[in-house]
């Protein structure tokens, strides 16, 4: 009877242990919490073992057992909340509390020094305290102490969202935290240990973090960092436009005094260009990481876009705005190729089109300085139930392995700067419309990306277009590369 509580909170919390590493994937946050989780079961379903034995051998053998990873429990409580936290300056310390964890774990297999036998209570075996284990209490409550007190600092500076989530993950483990009171058995207090109800409350806390606010979500995690970037952004863009606006002044300046001799000619003709441009530089590239921001906050708040702002707009009017916004360097912009010989509507964003198309500038962009040559040409398609726009780069190309994963969230091909999102934005902004996107490649030769739009057949209105089967078109194929 006293070992089925404990035998079910080890079932639950290895099996969520899991399942949060297997869909989350192996992130910092994801590994810590799959610890804690890991460390809990073993506690527990060492526990419901012990307390079902009656052979003192068995007894200590599983004692010893089971304190192995019960150990690493305050570290993992820890570790956790740097990694909620975001506090990387906090590992060395979770490694050095690890370390001193080893170390007792030695003393505990090699020696008395940690568990110095077993108490025979009411409900069964139960470690009995050596000399060493005080140091264990005091690092628990080191640990989890320092734990949370950096993760209430950041949640006071925190926006609302984050803030929700660090303040249940606070809530979470200190109600884990009360299952220390076990310890009190160690040292000969006989009632049977309740930490198990507590370590089951704090699991059900961390999961409504996790469930309702995201708390292991990609892309939440990314709408606060873009969140917190916006500023510094800003911050730079002024500044660029000030040296934008007055360094011309200085360079007039200095050529001046040069000229007169008022000065020695310090400065060489590529320093003077590049001061003369650096301003103009610093603003494009903050252009272009906005852009990427954007991007990834409207792929965030996808699932609750309001639709019912979506109206009827040209596709030639959206191409010549996106191409016009976009903050080329030098001579990209002239490879560029326009055969836009049918024009359509569609019905959704103007917006979130055009964000769709910076997202295919940039990585064809991207595809063509790698591969050291190429041309982007953009086409349109009329069709019976889908119209098509067509955009082809004859860059690198794209492996056949990768295609089946390219609009995956967080998936990449670039050796470096890939974020992995803007892939997934486009697939998702497609589907919002009612139509898709496809993809053709081959390695080496072009990349086509096909965007299928819904048919408007009355442009006159702002309404939504009435559903069309893809069987109509299931047969038309995507057009070979132009140019290629």
């Amino acid at each position: 009877m006293y070992s089925i509580l404990p035998a079910l909170v080890s079932s639950v919390f290895l099996g969520y242990g899991l399942y949060v590493l297997c869909a989350q994937g192996f992130t910092r946050i994801g590994i810590s919490f799959s610890v804690l989780c890991v460390t809990s079961a073993f506690w527990q379903g060492t526990w419901a073992v012990l307390f079902q034995v009656h052979n003192p051998v068995v007894a200590i053998f599983l004692i010893k057992f089971g304190y192995l990873l019960i150990l690493f429990l305050p570290t993992s409580l820890y570790h956790f909340l740097t990694e909620v936290s975001d506090r990387p300056q906090e590992r060395p310390l979770v490694y050095l509390s690890y370390g001193l964890a080893s170390i007792l774990a030695v003393f505990l297999i090699g020696s008395d020094l940690f568990v110095s036998g077993y108490y025979q209570y009411f409900w069964g075996f139960y470690p009995k305290a050596g000399l060493l284990h005080p140091i264990h209490v005091l690092q628990t409550v080191v640990v989890v102490n320092r734990g949370l007190y950096i993760t209430f600092m950041q949640q006071r500076n925190a926006p609302p969202n984050k803030r929700i989530r660090l303040r249940l993950c606070i809530a979470g483990i200190l109600t884990y935290f009360f299952a220390a009171i076990d310890y009190l058995c160690n040292y000969g207090y006989e009632f049977y240990p309740p930490g198990v109800l507590f370590i089951a409350v704090s699991l059900g806390i961390i999961t409504i973090a996790i469930v309702k606010y995201g708390l292991f979500n990609p892309m939440a995690i990314a709408a606060t960092v873009a969140h917190e970037m916006r500023t510094p952004l800003l911050s730079i863009r002024n500044q660029a436009q000030g040296m934008n606006k007055y360094i011309p002044t200085l360079l007039n300046s200095y050529q001046l005094a040069v000229t007169h001799k008022l000065c020695e000619p310090t400065l060489p003709p590529f320093a003077m260009n590049y001061l003369a441009t650096i301003g103009q530089t610093l603003t494009r590239e903050v252009d272009r990481t906005n852009a990427v921001l954007d991007m990834m906050l409207a792929s965030i708040k996808m699932d609750q876009i309001d639709k019912s702002n979506f109206t009827q707009h040209e596709i030639q009017e959206c191409l010549a705005e996106a191409i016009d916004r976009y903050t080329f360097d030098h001579e990209d912009r002239e490879r560029i190729i326009l055969n836009i010989s049918e024009e359509f509507r569609f019905y959704g964003s103007d917006t979130l089109l055009i964000l769709v198309l910076f997202n295919l500038l940039k990585n064809a962009l991207y595809a063509i300085k790698a591969a050291k040559k190429g041309e982007i040409i953009i086409s349109t398609e009329s069709g019976a139930t889908f119209n098509r726009l067509h955009f082809t780069d004859t860059g690198t190309g794209i492996p056949q392995e990768a295609l089946p994963n390219i609009f995956d969230g967080f998936f990449t091909t670039k050796n470096s700067g890939g974020t992995g999102v803007g892939l997934t934005f486009c697939h998702r902004v497609m589907a919002a419309f009612g139509g898709r996107i496809r993809c053709d490649s081959v390695a080496g030769q072009y990349t086509t990306f096909t965007l299928e739009f819904p048919r408007v057949d009355n442009p006159a209105q702002d309404q939504a277009p009435a559903p069309a089967s893809r069987q109509a078109e299931k047969s038309a194929a995507t057009p070979p590369p132009l140019g290629s």
